[in-house]
């Protein structure tokens, strides 16, 4: 069971954010709630003790606050604050610098490009798709929450809760 919500699951959950902000510029809150509610689902079937669970949390906790931070400096939107924290509540401290880095270089990438293709008109064919016209708009933001997922999804096999759910 707890294997499935780790295979199945969070990535569902990390494919599902990335597509929603690319199409809709949003990260749903359900989202981060549903990540924040499946964690402890998901601890207690593999048998994480009061320590690692609480590690966990502490590191999704520290996110949440550093996020939050960039946040009110008007650096990311909100629900890409709480996506990285509930992201960080599943994948703990161990992994949780490689994840910032990996988000980090992904963003900029992600940025460089989307910044890129919005110096080109958008083609004909695209005309039509509401969420082109607002991804290449100049005046909104980067959907970041593609790279906040895919680093979760490069990171999380390498994260302690993975280990613990799959055979060496």
């Amino acid at each position: 069971m707890a294997s499935i919500a780790l295979l199945v699951v969070f990535p569902f959950l990390m494919a599902y954010a990335a597509a929603s902000d690319l199409l809709t510029m949003t990260i749903p809150n359900r989202l981060s709630l549903a990540l924040v509610a499946a964690f402890p689902v998901a601890a207690l079937a593999l048998g994480l003790g009061w320590a690692e669970a609480g590690s966990h949390v502490a590191a999704g906790a520290l996110t949440l606050l550093i996020t939050f931070a960039m946040f009110s400096f008007g650096w990311i939107g909100g629900g890409d604050a709480k996506l990285a924290a509930a992201t960080a509540l599943w994948l703990g401290f161990e992994v949780l610098a490689d994840y910032v880095l990996l988000a980090s270089l992904a963003g900029g990438l992600l940025t460089l490009l989307i910044v890129y293709a919005r110096t080109y008109p958008l083609p004909g064919f695209a005309l039509g798709w509401p969420f082109a016209q607002r991804l290449l708009d100049r005046r909104t933001g980067i959907p970041y929450g593609i790279a906040l997922a895919a680093a979760a999804l490069v990171v999380c096999p390498m994260a302690p809760l993975w280990r613990a759910a799959l055979p060496a």
